[in-house]
């Protein structure tokens, strides 16, 4: 008997883009039609390689020290740690503007004008992607230092999604919580020589409870979801997933922990799993109803062909499912955005 083909439901932009500019990626995302629920602005800019800015903001902080004595570059931007400084109260800590919110707001009225141009189909929300704190404490903080500083840098991270509120009418805003280095952890991956590693016991009931926690400070009438995320640098994971079976035990963990509703879940399809092993234990997701799944299962390198081979193998145990691509495609060509977001709306057809 022939497998029936799972109902495509749409398709989701995990954020970054590979444009010259906000307005550029926006027209480009454009390209994927009526299939969009969300757009974000591309994070252009000093956001092309996420949160590797960030170390940028650290350094502005009085109480905080790189450790290391000469710069260790990370795509042109200074990656070494942050440690406290002997006898400061990490309570103390005035943490600047992160950069979230003042982006959000710069590029709000741009997509509002590319809307009433007819440029942006009129039901798609504005979407604003964050790091959990997790990731940017796991990133830039010495480990040591992690349990003292991950709740001033939550505080300064939903300061910014505070401002984002303000700016943006709950009904046109869609939150998106990028949760990457949450599966360095879980998989213990060795990173610049050292294993990765939680520090809080239980790290999957921690590294749920953190994510619930910001995800449950989006109001209602805000679309709220999470990106699950095996790394992408140089379009590459930190470790490729042996299947879905860590993604589904967070998924699930967060589907039991967050009190409001996850409008969306996007999990990462590597291109070479075509394989109906890689998707079995989405079997065991525990998908509420109303929660849209997207899997990143469109990759440039194969196109339509490539996609409707892992379409196949997902529909072997789903019947419905939204697609994306693996991570966001700030890192892809510039040449191959406009075919990638063709290939969204071929895909949803």
């Amino acid at each position: 008997m022939t497998q029936p083909q799972p109902r495509i439901s749409g398709a989701h932009l995990v954020g970054s883009i590979n444009a010259p500019d906000t307005e550029s990626a926006f027209r480009l995302a454009a390209l994927a039609g009526e299939c969009l629920h969300a757009m974000p602005d591309g994070e252009t800019g000093e956001r092309f390689h996420w949160i590797m800015f960030q170390g940028a903001r650290l350094d502005q902080v009085e109480g905080l020290e790189r450790i290391g004595p000469e710069p260790l570059l990370l795509a042109g931007m200074d990656a070494r740690p942050f440690g406290l400084v002997a006898g400061t109260d990490p309570a103390t800590l005035q943490l600047p503007p992160l950069g979230y919110a003042e982006a959000a707001i710069r590029s709000y009225p741009l997509f509002r004008r590319l809307k009433s141009e007819g440029v942006i189909p009129e039901h798609v929300r504005f979407q604003v992607s964050l790091p959990t704190p997790v990731a940017t404490v796991t990133t830039f903080i010495r480990p040591q230092d992690r349990a003292a500083l991950e709740g001033p840098y939550e505080a300064a991270l939903l300061r910014e999604l505070e401002q984002i509120l303000a700016a943006v009418p709950a009904e046109e805003l869609t939150v998106q919580w990028d949760m990457a280095l949450e599966f360095a952890l879980l998989e213990q991956v060795v990173m610049f020589g050292n294993r990765m590693e939680t520090w809080f016991d239980e790290p999957l009931a921690g590294l749920v409870e953190r994510a619930a926690r910001v995800g449950d400070a989006v109001p209602a009438g805000v679309a709220m979801g999470y990106h699950l995320c095996y790394g992408d640098v140089a379009e590459k994971h930190f470790k490729e997933p042996e299947d879905t079976a860590v993604l589904v035990d967070v998924a699930n963990g967060l589907f039991e922990r967050v009190g409001r509703t996850v409008d969306f879940l996007h999990l990462p399809v590597p291109i070479e799993r075509d394989d109906e092993a890689y998707f079995a234990p989405l079997a065991e997701l525990r998908l509420p109803s109303g929660t849209e799944l997207y899997l990143g299962l469109l990759h440039r390198e194969d196109g339509l062909e490539g996609a409707q081979r892992r379409i196949r193998a997902a529909g072997t145990v789903l019947d419905s499912f939204g697609v994306a691509t693996e991570c966001g495609m700030g890192r892809s060509p510039r040449e191959s955005m406009a075919d990638l977001f063709e290939l969204h709306a071929e895909v949803c057809g």
